[in-house]
């Protein structure tokens, strides 16, 4: 079966979450991804548990959770690229790769020798990415920089969680590494970009990805919204800024969300809740009277949502095509049958004898499918493969680079 990347070589130098979420996107859709780990220790979020994989036996490996999270289908080798000896062999893995992903601090690899400017001269064909906290210029460029730093300095927890002066009001990170997450979909995206653009010039090219700016551009139509109107958004908890209703509502058994996008869908929601005489409402007809007013609209929709269940009110409400949904946990989520049915919990063959649970890519390809094969790669797994099988060496040399400890 073809796959979309399979003609695409990675290498990856990048460590924690936003580079390996990048560099998985591309293992999923095919490319081999030969992510280089330092020996011994590896990757920093192996050790980010519990919980830990645990081996045939019942025992916990060196592999958490986190870092079977973003390292699926990738090949990993053990290699100390502080030494000469290891720059060498990745000046030799970037002469034979297509792209090459980082995210040292700024300087750090120049000082290796591994920079973008030295390593395009070997392959001119190379797109490299580099991802940092601020950014490869400015004036906080050499600053490190972690995703909870950027959530708030981006501006997104300014505009997630409980309106200040209410129970539980403040500022609230998401409750996933949303700006590692959203870095790493752009750095994907810019890769590929990159490649496509090499068709044509037959060149590669250098990508600057800042964690910082990632965020920021994540903020969207809250920042247009600050743009055109002069007015700071404030935390709006479960509500939206621009539509109404469209938030979370208590129901007699529990909560859930109406997420109404129109016009037609609240006239729906009105006839549904059996206060038709609101989707005529002058206050209320258009999106922006109901935005205008909603201090007036909210209280009596859920005034109305009380009279049922969660589940009653669910099943009414899709009847009618108005967008609604529970609140649901993972475990709730992984058990709901549109979930099973799109395959989205996957069983992978792990090196510790056992499959490992993984959350599947949501891209599906028409004529090239991605091909959920393997969980992420033991410590140094791929050693052999890849020294020997790509770069020819004799296994003497590479012993003798592992008794030195760089391998």
């Amino acid at each position: 079966m073809n796959t979309a990347l399979g003609h695409i070589r990675v290498l990856d130098l990048s460590r924690i979450f936003a580079g390996p979420w990048a560099t998985q996107n591309l293992a999923d859709l095919g490319a081999e991804v030969i992510k280089i780990e330092r020996p011994h220790k590896g990757d920093d979020t192996r050790a980010w548990g519990p919980p830990f994989l645990k081996d045939a036996e019942g025992r916990e490996t060196d592999d958490s959770a986190y870092f079977l999270a973003v390292n699926r289908a990738k090949k990993s080798v053990t290699l100390d690229i502080s030494t000469p000896e290891g720059q060498d062999i990745v000046r030799k893995l970037a002469a034979v790769s297509d792209v090459v992903i980082e995210n040292y601090k700024v300087g750090t690899l120049a000082r290796y020798g591994l920079a973008w400017e030295d390593l395009q001269k070997i392959n001119p064909r190379l797109v490299y990415c580099s991802i940092t906290g601020f950014g490869q210029n400015g004036p906080f460029a050499d600053l490190p920089g972690y995703d909870y730093v950027f959530q708030g300095m981006g501006g997104l927890m300014s505009l997630t969680g409980i309106p200040d002066g209410e129970p539980g009001g403040g500022p609230m990170k998401a409750g996933v590494a949303i700006s590692d997450l959203i870095t790493g979909m752009y750095a994907s995206t810019a890769i590929l970009a990159a490649l496509e653009h090499r068709h044509i010039s037959g060149k590669g090219q250098y990508i600057d990805l800042a964690l910082l700016d990632c965020t920021v551009a994540l903020s969207s139509y809250m920042s247009m919204n600050y743009f055109l109107s002069g007015k700071v958004p404030k935390r709006m908890g479960n509500a939206h800024s621009n539509m109404v209703p469209y938030q979370v509502f208590r129901c007699q058994d529990g909560n859930m969300i109406i997420a109404v996008g129109n016009d037609s869908q609240f006239v729906a929601l009105c006839k549904v809740i059996g206060l038709p005489d609101l989707g005529t409402d002058a206050r209320f007809h258009t999106a922006g009277q109901r935005n205008r007013n909603r201090g007036e609209l909210i209280p009596l929709i859920a005034e109305a949502l009380m009279a049922r269940t969660m589940d009653d009110w669910v099943a009414r409400l899709e009847a009618e095509n108005v967008p609604c949904g529970p609140i649901y946990d993972l475990k709730q989520v992984f058990e709901h049958e549109q979930v099973k049915f799109r395959g989205l919990k996957q069983s992978l063959p792990h090196a510790a004898g056992v499959d490992t649970p993984a959350v599947a890519s949501p891209m599906n390809l028409s004529d090239t499918p991605i091909r959920h094969t393997r969980a992420a790669p033991a410590l140094g797994e791929h050693n052999n493969e890849v020294f020997q099988g790509i770069l020819g060496l004799e296994a003497d040399a590479l012993e003798a680079l592992r008794n030195k400890g760089i391998t």
